[in-house]
């Protein structure tokens, strides 16, 4: 039985490498020579380069995961739309994605992240607390410009 929480919509059949190139493909928003090296760089902010030339199947589900935020940003999107984008790492890996988070943030990038973790929200420049699917309370947390 497939898990959908747990399924992050990489091709089975392709690389993780691959994965991570096929936006570029479909947008060809990068030279064809240029896609697997920005894809390896991409795999290496996410700490999962040396997986690249595996199948997502042989990815445990927070290296997928990893995988997924990577193809997410291979044609560096203005928008990054994060949904518990973290769930399913340990400690350290998520805090190595919130830190690419920052630093897409500090490069003008906008990052919405919906999360139930009030750990990683706390991190964040403002927090749009939700209660029943209105807005409950609208938290600045002073973080400097940081606006995510």
């Amino acid at each position: 039985m497939l898990n959908y929480f747990q399924f992050f919509q990489l091709l089975p059949t392709l690389t993780i490498v691959e994965n991570v190139m096929l936006p570029m493909d479909f947008c060809n928003v990068y030279r064809r020579r240029e896609r697997k090296e920005r894809a390896m760089h991409l795999l290496g902010q996410v700490g999962i380069a040396e997986h690249a030339d595996k199948l997502p199947s042989a990815l445990s589900g927070g290296e997928q995961q990893r995988a997924a935020i990577a193809r997410s940003l291979a044609n560096e999107p203005p928008l990054v739309v994060a949904d518990e984008p973290t769930g399913n790492l340990d400690t350290a890996n998520a805090d190595g994605v919130f830190a690419l988070f920052d630093e897409l943030v500090d490069r003008g990038t906008t990052v919405l992240i919906v999360t139930h973790d009030r750990g990683l929200s706390a991190r964040t420049g403002r927090v749009l607390h939700l209660l029943d699917g209105r807005l409950h309370r609208d938290q600045n947390n002073g973080n400097g410009k940081r606006q995510r």
